[in-house]
């Protein structure tokens, strides 16, 4: 198995109508002879992405996916402030019979089940763990639209508007070389951080990929600045 700390902006496998865009599988393949997606993260989410490097171990992870055998935690920031510090959002979810790769809350969908904690509340955001039950697209971005409480920097299901220092600092003053002011945070607010399961041996182990730069920047930032 290859455990990758994906970066916000890159593809899991490659897509035929984005050829420009990079993906991890089309780098990996530059070293492994043969390599196999065992999940998939969004393209905007960073974080933890797992790959088998044989048939025999793609087809026992995959196993496990299906089977719900594998504890998959992420950590994100919503906006507003969840009224409850802890819970669950049990919501279907299916496509969106009109806009083409978005998904909605519909009694027609899979069962969808996501427990939240919050780890900290600051000033106009949640920062967030999420424990996935199910592995639905797009299910955490959905079922926080949902409660009103989208993550940051979500085009799709909340808002572009990027996280910027002088909306959180009162005496922000642009630097003599910036022209504009450049966002703490323009990507969605997502990172896949951590993966519980067995090995093929019986082994249970856990991989965690540490937060990207932009998002543990963010966070320093709203900390200083955003204090409740």
């Amino acid at each position: 198995m290859v455990a990758v700390n994906k970066p916000s902006g890159w593809l899991s496998i490659p897509d035929r109508h984005d050829v420009e865009i990079p993906s991890i599988r089309t780098w990996l393949e530059k070293k492994y002879p043969e390599i196999f997606i065992i999940h998939r993260i969004d393209r905007e989410t960073s974080g933890l992405l797992l790959f088998a490097k044989n048939e025999i171990a793609h087809k026992y992870y995959n196993q496990l996916f299906e089977k719900r055998q594998v504890k998959k935690i992420y950590l994100g920031l919503t906006l507003g402030s969840i009224a409850e510090n802890s819970g669950t959002i049990a919501q279907p979810i299916e496509q969106h019979p009109s806009v083409l790769g978005k998904m909605r809350i519909g009694r027609n969908g899979k069962p969808s089940v996501t427990h939240f904690q919050v780890l900290e509340r600051l000033k106009g955001y949640s920062w967030v763990e999420f424990d996935l039950e199910t592995g639905r697209t797009h299910q955490i971005r959905v079922h926080l639209q949902h409660i009103g409480h989208p993550l940051a920097c979500d085009v799709l299901y909340g808002t572009a508007d990027p996280l910027l220092l002088s909306s959180l600092k009162k005496k922000f003053k642009l630097s003599k070389e910036d022209e504009a002011e450049r966002p703490l945070l323009h990507r969605l607010a997502l990172h896949a951080y951590s993966i519980e399961m067995k090995t093929m041996a019986g082994e249970l182990i856990k991989l965690e990929a540490p937060l990207s730069k932009d998002l543990e920047v963010a966070l320093i930032q709203l900390r200083k600045f955003a204090k409740v």
